[in-house]
């Protein structure tokens, strides 16, 4: 069976870790939302949690006696993350590789409540399908998901969901935050910030916050940080797309990516 592969498994490791060195700054994001929220411990899910600290949301919260489950499928970042979590008795760990066919049979598995507090999701993958297989059936408070920061509003894209599918360590990846918008918007969520590559989404009007637009979320949180290009510089290949029309913009994304024709969707 194919999988997603996670950033920390990659031979790109040191190329996306720049992700890492904004974790604090996501860290601060979440706590101030379940602040908000008045949320002072529940379960944590971590899909995809890699070594358990590179790149984590989970951690923090985790080391605070907060229970949870964390999942990876790779052996060996499965290693180092049994190791953070060795004396943690209320986090449970899995060795699996998670799809959109298996995520709620896996939360159930591991007795996760369907009104839980926090949802980690960053699979490099079809993981626009696993969430909406998940919000199907589960009610997290707060969903900190990745999204494939070079894909500006309105585009909508996202890899199609094939269980042969692996991260070939290139743009071909996720979902754009649009696309994400459109599936938090059916299930009742609305974006909260965008934290360069990083969404928080709550349920709509849990909180006192204003809910952004993907435009908004987008230019504040990503396109017009300061130093977008230097933490993110593999991206130089996608800047001519902000000179683009929509139609343009497409365009060009087709022909980005054609040799992956008919893996995934597109639209404005």
């Amino acid at each position: 069976m194919g999988r997603a592969v996670d950033a920390c498994g990659s031979l790109l490791f040191e190329r996306r870790f720049a992700k890492g060195r904004i974790g604090s700054g996501e860290e601060a994001v979440l706590e101030a939302l379940l602040r908000e929220l008045g949320i002072g411990k529940g379960w944590v899910v971590d899909i995809a949690a890699c070594d358990g600290v590179t790149n984590s949301n989970s951690l923090a919260l985790y080391t605070a006696g907060w229970p949870g489950l964390a999942l990876e499928g790779d052996p060996k970042s499965f290693e180092l993350l049994a190791r953070v979590h060795r004396r943690s008795p209320d986090v449970r760990l899995a060795r699996l590789w998670v799809t959109p066919e298996n995520v709620v049979q896996i939360l159930r598995a591991y007795s996760v409540p369907e009104d839980f507090a926090v949802l980690s999701l960053d699979i490099d993958g079809y993981d626009h399908f696993v969430l909406g297989a998940l919000l199907d059936e589960f009610r997290p408070a707060v969903i900190c998901a990745e999204i494939n920061e070079i894909f500006p509003p309105p585009i909508k894209f996202t890899v199609r969901y094939d269980p042969n599918y692996a991260w070939a360590e290139d743009h071909f990846f996720g979902q754009s935050l649009s696309k994400l918008h459109e599936l938090a918007q059916a299930h009742g969520y609305s974006i909260a910030e965008l934290y360069y590559n990083n969404a928080f989404l709550v349920r709509a009007g849990s909180t006192n916050r204003a809910a952004l637009s993907p435009e908004t979320a987008y230019a504040t949180g990503y396109l017009e940080r300061p130093d977008r290009k230097e933490r993110f510089p593999w991206n130089g290949d996608f800047e001519e797309i902000y000179s683009l029309d929509t139609e343009g913009k497409i365009a060009f994304i087709e022909s980005f990516f054609a040799k992956y024709s008919g893996q995934f969707e597109l639209s404005r």
